[in-house]
């Protein structure tokens, strides 16, 4: 298994948050590296999003899990292996909140496509959470 975690602390409300990340076909306002996203249905469990990075072919992803205000699961498969991404809130103190995204790359060959393909996936993340919050801020 291959795995990377980042995190940022905010001052946004996890129902701001929320109202972004459920707004899929506009995750590119805050998304740089979304060049044209769809979602096939309600933004919950076992609806697929299609999502097209820059000069790419699309990537479906599957929601695995949601659950207003706190989280919500996306999967990808590419062949034998399975990259989960958990995007979560965790209550902080004094009316804060932290934004958890989490990758983790399983099945036969991660331990060696992980270290490959992991960095390149989650690189704009830092960038991409800090828009978030910006955002959900006002």
């Amino acid at each position: 298994m291959w795995e990377y975690e980042n995190s940022l602390e905010t001052s946004a409300t996890p129902e701001a948050i929320w109202r972004l990340w459920a707004d899929v076909e506009n995750w590119g306002a805050w998304n740089a590296e979304i060049e044209e996203i769809e979602i096939s249905g309600p933004f919950a469990a076992g609806t697929q999003i299609s999502m097209t990075p820059p000069g790419e072919d699309p990537i479906l992803l599957l929601i695995a899990e949601a659950v207003e205000d706190e989280l919500f699961v996306d999967e990808a498969r590419f062949n034998d292996l399975l990259l989960r991404t958990t995007h979560r809130i965790d209550r902080a103190d004094q009316g804060r909140i932290r934004v958890v995204y989490r990758l983790e790359i399983t099945g036969s060959g991660a331990d060696e496509a992980g270290p490959k393909i992991g960095p390149g996936i989650t690189a704009d993340w830092p960038d991409t959470m800090t828009a978030l919050v910006r955002l959900a801020r006002g």
